[in-house]
């Protein structure tokens, strides 16, 4: 599932439901072969009304992404921090191109010179650098290629609130 991206941040009016629904997504998904049925189970509603919610959530953009986060570096692969340097006026078109590669994840604005952000992931470092390159021409805007020097573990975990929350 994904969601379309929102120019700017909203507020977004959470029901109890859904902001336990989007606490129990980051904290405590069931790893299952259904894990909908499992969720079904916890808040006592159908698996389909779930389900439903949950792309609710993605179309209003509350939340942006649904799905695992790998460590790509466990099973053989790579990823790099990037940045492009793009126009204003071309920002829509430039995030089209660059989210047109499958190899892209976690395209966001940023309110600098370098203002569009993205994850790269490959199998390996070459085909990186090639993917790069290929969003560079396409684009013909300046990038960076920033790969990871060194790992932290945040363990990051937002709390929704029901009522008036930052979307």
């Amino acid at each position: 599932m994904s969601a379309q991206p929102r120019p700017r941040q909203q507020r977004a009016e959470l029901s109890e439901f859904e902001a336990r629904l989007i606490n129990a997504l980051q904290a405590d998904f069931p790893i299952a072969a259904r894990p909908f049925e499992v969720l079904a189970q916890r808040f006592a509603r159908p698996a389909p009304e779930i389900i439903t919610a949950v792309q609710n959530l993605l179309e209003r953009g509350v939340i942006t992404r649904f799905g695992p986060l790998f460590n790509i570096e466990k099973i053989g692969g790579v990823f790099s921090l990037c940045a492009l340097k793009v126009p204003a006026q071309r920002f829509t078109q430039v995030a089209e191109i660059v989210n047109g590669f499958p190899q892209v994840a976690h395209n966001y604005e940023r309110d600098h010179e370098w203002n569009m952000w993205f994850v790269l992931a490959t199998e390996t470092a070459q085909e990186l650098q090639q993917v790069f390159t290929e969003i560079l021409l396409a684009t013909d805007c300046p990038g960076m290629n920033l790969p990871k020097l060194r790992e932290f573990h945040v363990g990051l975990e937002l709390r929704a609130e029901p009522g008036d929350a930052q979307g």
